[in-house]
């Protein structure tokens, strides 16, 4: 971009989760920072902007709520040039109906598997196909739908939403790779059995410490189920709590097998994390996974979770490394930016 030219390009992304670190939040953290190298403005719009309540299942989420007049005058002041609005909760739906109002383009996410995810966290399975038309009728409108995987972009085919393209994530592949270095924690007895992410009832890591395994089972990560998981889980298992950076990669690098139990996770930032430290992934074969996993090459997925672990260990790691470089922020930040809309014809905006 000639910065001498023109004047940066302004991008809004709106956002319903913020704060609290999750593979979403990265996604929009790096999509921020590659825009910016790349000479563009960006403005995150976020529920700790307005009056928030938090989420009744999960209080580290805020709900954004009165968005109506102080959306208004972001966008007013912003003028932006493009729009992404990256989730489907509250925020991201005042976003969708302002835009639609004011005949503004923009594009969206789809991160979550979110019927599930709710059917899960709600314990009401029925509400699936409600979900499903919601977000049928949420992306209608939205000019592109960004999605991590191919099997993602079928999935929400076949729910009638067909404007999807690939966005690839990425990881940060100088960070994440095997070092030499011993976290401070007792003897861990081997095997050592790894889940890192949120402990929480969408993620299923209860299926994991059922597994009798043998060696350790570590679990690195916070969440509304550790307490009681922890309590209910005793024998060869260590909770060492929420990580990041560069603790994260030292526990890693200790581990043997990477468990991923989860069921809604559409992509898994941690798959990608895990396999650059060359660590084999044991999951169930569902999307997120299935899109990354080389069955019998980079881990085993099937529906017996004890079964993939165990055959994991005879895994060639330098594999798992070799996949994972294949993924960059650059690559997904080229795709994010390619993929992004024009809020509005050039002719209309020097009008308003």
């Amino acid at each position: 971009m000639h910065k001498h030219r023109n004047k940066p390009k302004k991008v809004i992304i709106v956002t319903d989760v913020w704060g609290n670190i999750n593979g979403v939040v990265t996604s929009i953290i790096e999509a921020k920072k590659g825009l910016e190298r790349k000479n563009l403005k960006v403005k995150i719009v976020h529920p700790k902007l307005f009056s928030n309540l938090p989420l009744p299942t999960n209080s580290e989420i805020k709900l954004a709520i009165m968005t109506g007049s102080k959306l208004k005058e972001i966008f007013k002041k912003t003028k932006p040039d493009f729009i992404h609005i990256a989730t489907e909760g509250p925020l991201g739906l005042a976003a969708r109906i302002f835009c639609t109002k004011n005949k503004l383009k923009f594009t969206t996410s789809y991160h979550t598997k979110l019927p599930e995810y709710i059917a899960i966290r709600m314990k009401i399975g029925v509400m699936e196909p409600m979900i499903w038309k919601y977000l049928e009728w949420f992306h209608e409108t939205s000019e592109k739908v960004m999605v991590s995987t191919e099997s993602l972009k079928k999935e929400l085919e076949k729910h009638k939403i067909k404007k999807g393209v690939i966005v690839p994530l990425g990881i940060d592949l100088k960070l994440f790779k095997k070092n030499k270095k011993t976290p401070a924690l007792p003897k861990l007895h081997t095997p050592i059995f790894t889940f890192l992410g949120r402990v929480s009832p969408e993620k299923n890591v209860e299926a994991f410490l059922k597994l009798n395994l043998p060696g350790t089972k570590l679990i690195i990560g916070d969440g509304p189920s550790k307490k009681a998981l922890e309590k209910k889980f005793t024998k060869n298992t260590i909770f060492v709590g929420y990580k990041k950076g560069q603790d994260i990669v030292d526990l890693l690098s200790i581990s043997n097998v990477f468990v991923f139990p989860s069921k809604t996770d559409t992509f898994g930032l941690v798959l990608l994390e895990s396999l650059a430290c060359g660590l084999p992934i044991a999951a169930y074969n569902v999307q997120g996974p299935k899109d990354i996993i080389e069955n019998g090459k980079t881990g085993y997925i099937g529906s017996n979770l004890k079964k993939n672990a165990l055959k994991c260990l005879t895994i060639d790691k330098r594999n798992c490394r070799k996949e994972a470089e294949k993924y960059s922020w650059d690559t997904f930040t080229k795709a994010f930016i390619k993929n992004l809309v024009p809020a509005q014809p050039s002719e209309e905006k020097t009008s308003s």
